[in-house]
């Protein structure tokens, strides 16, 4: 189970030069903000698209549609912009209405999906490491780091969406390596994701902290550098001069 405080002894810190994070359940919980963005949506499509609205009133709808979205357009799947607005597509077909409407309903829940509401040690965290190294993101959500307030902190930002494919593969790791300037060696990437986050960084060569807020057993053969339980512990580990 991940320890109540960080391991450092495997963490080589004086060979970090740059950080690289996750966003979604790395700084923000990420199930209330997509629940808070589907309601928004579906108040959008009562008035706008009510057959709709009535179709997505049963529960599992949406994600059965999303589902089958992600089987029929596999070209998508790194994208999942793309895969919701075309799971709001084929939600307007089957019920009969005019399908052009996804592309409004979609930016109605894009809009509300970049409202997110900060883990109370995201802001202190971010503070303290950009004092201290240059950030990236790098993300498989399509979460912008401007929209959602935390730009500033960050000097480049990568998601899956735009980069064409995202974690676990090495490409986005080490194109947000190079993007600060150092080799992917050089960066600790930091995200709650143990396979996408911990096993894809390694795999890029990079060192990997594992950021773990509920108690959940490792379950991969290579291991991270450092488990923490979240960005204060993170921190207090990298802050050893």
């Amino acid at each position: 189970m991940a320890p109540a405080t960080p391991d450092i002894h495997a963490l080589d810190v004086k060979r970090i030069a740059a950080i690289s994070l996750d966003l979604d359940d790395t700084l923000w919980p990420i199930w209330p903000t997509i629940e808070r963005a589907e309601r928004v949506l579906h108040e959008w499509l009562v008035r706008e698209a009510p057959k709709t609205a009535d179709l997505l009133i049963t529960p599992g709808v949406l994600r059965e549609l999303r589902e089958a979205t992600e089987k029929e357009r596999s070209d998508l799947a790194h994208d999942l912009s793309a895969l919701r607005r075309e799971s709001i597509r084929t939600a307007l077909r089957r019920a009969g209405e005019d399908p052009a409407l996804a592309d409004p309903a979609f930016e109605v829940f894009f809009a509300e999906r970049q409202r997110v509401t900060l883990y109370d040690d995201a802001l202190p965290a971010l503070q303290w490491l950009s004092e201290r190294y240059p950030l990236v993101a790098v993300s498989n959500g399509n979460a912008s780091v401007e929209q959602t307030g935390v730009g500033r902190w960050f000097r480049a930002a990568f998601s899956a969406r735009e980069f064409g494919s995202g974690k676990p593969h090495p490409a986005i790791f080490r194109a947000a390596a190079a993007s600060l300037g150092v080799a992917a060696g050089d960066v600790l990437h930091v995200g709650d994701d143990a396979a996408l986050d911990v096993v894809g960084a390694l795999g890029a060569g990079m060192q990997a902290a594992w950021l773990v807020r509920d108690e959940r057993p490792w379950e991969h053969g290579a291991r991270p550098h450092l488990i923490v339980p979240d960005l204060h512990a993170l921190c207090a580990a990298l802050d050893v001069a």
